[in-house]
């Protein structure tokens, strides 16, 4: 069974979205703080993990960073902050989709199964794919640049994956939002975000990207 940790301060937001998730099937660990929520995760790992980012104590920014430190695990920001600043930041911390509150449970639990349909695939492809410098092996997991491992989010894995599949060719973002995240709707700032989070470990200088480049107005294009 899916286990996913919701670290939510809100007593009553914290058990709506516990009795939703559970009404899904899923197995649902609760924390009321980032510093329970850690805790509990290095005990307990769940599959994926919700957060907000109005916490006490530590808030949610950090605790997304110290997540991503410990390993790859699928954040999803759920908040009632809705501004561009704060969506941007947290995707840059490390979470892998946000959705704003009130969030319907349908939507919630549609894109849990697309990050979990995501994970399932980050092995499959083919064995190895050599594009200059940089070598993607998509069954191990892998990515190489100059013969030195990446350390990617799962996300970024994918993200790669695609540009790579159709390299030399223009993605723009909306394809690049369905073919990636599985959403047919969504907020094409999740596509810039991850962009430049890859352009920072794939590039010798991120501002003057020279593999994962733009075409303005038209997308994104992973050069040969």
């Amino acid at each position: 069974m899916v286990a996913v940790l919701v670290i939510e301060d809100d007593d009553r937001i914290r058990l709506s979205l516990t009795l939703a998730l559970e009404d899904e099937g899923y197995t649902v660990h609760a924390a009321a703080t980032a510093e329970e929520g850690l805790l509990r995760q290095r005990r307990e790992p769940a599959d994926t993990v919700l957060v907000d980012l109005m916490l006490p104590g530590i808030d949610g920014f950090e605790c997304i960073r110290e997540l991503r430190r410990a390993d790859d695990v699928p954040i999803v920001v759920v908040s009632a902050r809705d501004d561009t600043h704060d969506i941007v930041a947290a995707l840059e911390a490390g979470a892998d989709d946000y959705v704003v509150k009130p969030v319907a449970t349908k939507e919630l639990t549609a894109r849990l199964r697309a990050l979990r349909r995501r994970a399932r695939a980050a092995g499959a492809g083919p064995r190895a794919t050599l594009i200059g410098e940089l070598e993607i092996r998509p069954q191990a997991g892998e990515v190489l640049l100059r013969g030195q491992p990446l350390a990617l989010t799962r996300t970024e894995f994918r993200l790669l994956c695609e540009l790579a599949e159709h390299a030399g060719q223009v993605l723009s973002r909306q394809q690049l939002l369905e073919r990636v995240w599985e959403y047919d709707f969504g907020d094409e700032r999740l596509v810039d975000v991850h962009v430049g989070r890859l352009r920072h470990k794939l590039e010798d200088d991120p501002g003057a990207p020279a593999r994962l480049v733009t075409v303005r107005g038209l997308g994104y294009k992973l050069q040969r």
